[in-house]
């Protein structure tokens, strides 16, 4: 018998545990091979990644374990360049390239974040991936079709209700319910706003009586009192980002890493600054003195491009000034923040002290 009191995700992901490690940048197949190891779901973050990277990353996880995996996708609309509103946001930047010695006037590299589209559509009918997700909505239906079509399950991520009964009807087999204290970007696309956003909290309990699949709980969730707070509100699996950046096996730019384990639990905040969507990650230089919202910030993923040549002369430095450092408003729960644990002993954490919860120990 099952010590989970809803068994739903476990049995339509084939997992053993309802642990999903979020898709984030740092996190790639060796934190994934941890995770599924010990009964969870790894997940990859492909939006960053081009196919072959992606192709490769698969590689190392199906050379390692049998376990089922999730590749998530960015599904948002590419958007014309703008070099009008690039040129004008670059120019609030222009005091710091001053400062770094970088040369203001060279062309502004394009910031890129794929979407979903025909050719990763290809690759996933070619790797067959136990789960697909993702972020900003879903594809195209031909595209969700053909997902389907090879045998994934598709996840994806809603920030209202109404978002969630949208993904319902087009197709998910399970929602992951996010939270305004979720890390990385805001999966909001029916609407941009801001300030309606809900707490998990608050939001999980509204999306599964509006439901009929298996939701997921995202967003501050770092230890297992939040798991059995989110079972207890009618969640079927959780999924945790930022406390599997503290693991060894993480690629994190050594500001990343500083930032996670020295910021305070309140120094997290939403900003649209390092890509133009909302995102959350700990408050760095630029975030305090240019605000962490900013309405003159090119549509998605524009951007990011300013910042890169800043980004390529303070973070080898070891700066973390012009970086973004995603993490959610949970991170400090983290087990890993004050014991080194490999991912497979962060997930069987989970896991275990739930398990002692559960039994009143």
């Amino acid at each position: 018998m099952s010590r989970w009191p809803d068994t739903r995700v476990i049995d339509l992901l084939g997992i053993a545990h309802p642990i999903i490690q979020a898709p984030m940048l740092g996190a790639g197949a060796e934190i994934m091979i941890g995770v599924a190891r010990a009964g969870g779901l790894g997940s990859l973050a492909c939006a960053t990644l081009n196919l072959e990277s992606i192709r490769a990353e698969v590689a190392a996880f199906r050379a390692a374990s049998e376990q089922p995996f999730n590749l998530n996708f960015f599904c948002h609309q590419s958007p014309e360049y703008d070099e009008a509103a690039v040129l004008q946001w670059k120019s609030l930047f222009k005091p710091y390239y001053t400062e770094l010695g970088v040369d203001y006037d060279a062309p502004t590299p394009v910031s890129s974040r794929a979407p979903f589209d025909e050719a990763t559509c290809a690759l996933v009918e070619e790797l067959r991936p136990t789960v697909v997700s993702f972020h900003f909505g879903l594809p195209a239906p031909q595209l969700v079709a053909r997902v389907k079509a090879c045998g994934a399950k598709i996840l994806s991520s809603a920030t209202t209700v109404e978002e969630a009964q949208w993904l319902e009807r087009h197709g998910c087999d399970a929602i992951i319910a996010t939270g305004y204290e979720a890390g990385g970007h805001r999966a909001m696309f029916l609407n941009n706003e801001l300030t309606r956003q809900i707490g998990t909290f608050a939001l999980v309990p509204q999306i599964v009586d509006a439901v009929s699949v298996p939701v997921i709980a995202a967003g501050g969730i770092a230890d297992a009192r939040g798991i059995a707070a989110a079972f207890a509100l009618g969640a079927s699996a959780v999924q945790i980002g930022t406390a599997y950046l503290f693991c060894p096996q993480a690629k994190l730019a050594i500001p990343h890493h500083r930032a996670l384990r020295q910021a305070g639990s309140s120094d997290t905040a939403l900003t649209n600054l390092f890509t133009g969507r909302p995102a959350r990650g700990i408050v760095n230089r630029v975030m305090r003195e240019l605000g962490p919202i900013n309405p003159q910030a090119p549509a998605f993923p524009l951007a990011g491009g300013v910042l890169l040549p800043l980004k390529a002369k303070s973070e080898p430095a070891g700066s973390g000034d012009f970086i973004n450092l995603w993490a959610g408003q949970g991170f400090a729960l983290s087990p890993g923040r004050t014991a080194e644990l490999s991912s497979y002993e962060l997930t069987r954490k989970f896991v275990d002290d739930y398990a002692a919860r559960s039994a009143g120990k």
